[in-house]
């Protein structure tokens, strides 16, 4: 191999992976993918991924070219649709249907491609989700209601996060503090039947960290452990910022108009947890960019995920019902995989989005600071941790059970 070669197929590996990372992959399955490539291009390869930074170590067989590349990157945020393309991109390559020069100027068109949905449907979705995540609660319709309005806020703030980047690094505690002093007014001024913690934590739904929190933790069952332990923590400030915001704004809210009593409205039937599913898997496709024709396996992932967890917590405490959940999910989505030749990944996030409980540790952490729950609790802590092992466990078996042929 000469030198020009190497350093062609070497600078498509360090790109691919760049973009891999920026598009949400997690350590495990990004280096795999990537040694997948390497051995296809005839080289050797060793790859250190952490939600901040990748380093590159690329050889060739008899050592004549070595090549090691360190960034310093940013956490990526879950891109599905592109994940995609690249994944059909660099399957075209490895089945030689693909110059590698073609491939790497392809990555480009990937990596510089619009957004697929316009702001408005990304707003709406926002909304649809807050909404969704309340009237999966149980809550009232007063609450479904103002939750979806308050979601609009959050999309407001990562709009004007987009224009500027020091809005982009309080984006997060913003929307929280927005959110919360909205929502006392609201319930001060408009509607006491409002549950203010409750649509508060609906409202900030999309921001709440339990899918990176549960990617932290299977990325350690894979002993990747700096990165795991690395995403773990950047989650747990996340629900840090959000819980200071929220209990700033509310504190505010509260000092402004003073405490309202709260008026217990009637809350809807419990079949409306399919339709609270329905809306809460369809926000999601614009949200991660989920490409048209993967849309229906989305949708079909998240019923899964919610109806045989559902099911099985009938017969087995709640923690091993997300257990089955999980499994069910992990075989769904590899047989996704083989049949349309996609990444697992694609359909996994729906369902895992029903599963994680972002939000009971989100309450979790209000119960310990404020003493008291806004929503029945029990054993808050010990039944989050349960879950979240539950789900690791349970894509685990899944991935022996029937295995996906696609490292993403």
């Amino acid at each position: 191999m000469n030198t020009a070669e190497f350093v062609q197929k070497r600078k498509f590996i360090v790109k691919l992976g760049k973009m891999l990372h920026k598009y949400g992959t997690p350590a495990y399955r990004q280096e795999a993918h990537l040694l997948e490539v390497a051995s296809y291009l005839n080289l050797h390869a060793s790859y250190i991924t952490t939600p901040t930074s990748l380093t590159f170590v690329i050889w060739s067989d008899k050592h004549e070219d070595e090549y090691t590349h360190a960034a310093r990157v940013q956490p990526g945020e879950l891109d599905l649709g592109s994940l995609s393309k690249t994944d059909e991109l660099v399957s075209l390559l490895l089945a030689d249907k693909l110059s590698l020069e073609e491939a790497d100027k392809q990555l480009d068109v990937i990596d510089n491609a619009p957004h697929p949905y316009n702001k408005t449907i990304i707003g709406a979705a926002f909304a649809t989700a807050s909404a969704a995540f309340a009237l999966l609660m149980g809550t009232s319709w007063n609450d479904v209601f103002w939750s979806g309005l308050l979601g609009l806020t959050a999309y407001f703030w990562v709009l004007w996060a987009g224009k500027s980047k020091r809005v982009a690094t309080m984006v997060e505690p913003a929307s929280a503090l927005t959110t919360g002093f909205l929502a006392v007014a609201i319930s001060h001024s408009i509607d006491s039947g409002v549950n203010i913690w409750l649509v508060v934590l609906s409202s900030l739904i999309v921001f709440m960290p339990g899918l990176a929190l549960f990617l932290g933790l299977a990325e350690l069952s894979a002993r990747h452990l700096v990165s795991g332990t690395a995403r773990i923590m950047d989650a747990l400030m996340m629900l840090f910022k959000l819980y200071f915001g929220a209990f700033f704004g509310v504190t505010i809210g509260v000092g402004v108009f003073g405490i309202q009593e709260f008026v217990q409205p009637q809350a809807p039937a419990k079949w409306w947890a399919w339709i609270a599913i329905m809306m809460l898997c369809a926000s999601l496709i614009p949200i991660f960019r989920i490409r048209a024709k993967h849309i229906l396996w989305s949708l079909l992932c998240g019923f899964i995920a919610w109806g045989i967890t559902y099911w099985s917590a009938q017969y087995l405490d709640y923690a091993l019902g997300t257990f089955v959940g999980a499994f069910a999910v992990g075989v769904y989505a590899n047989l996704f995989s083989r049949l349309a030749d996609s990444p697992a990944t694609i359909v996994t996030m729906q369902g895992l989005i029903i599963l994680v409980p972002g939000s009971k540790t989100y309450i979790g952490l209000n119960s310990l600071i404020s003493g008291h729950d806004f929503i029945p609790a029990p054993h808050i802590g010990q039944q989050t941790f349960l879950i979240f092992m539950s789900m690791v466990a349970g894509l685990i078996f899944a991935n022996v059970a029937y295995p996906s042929k696609k490292a993403l």
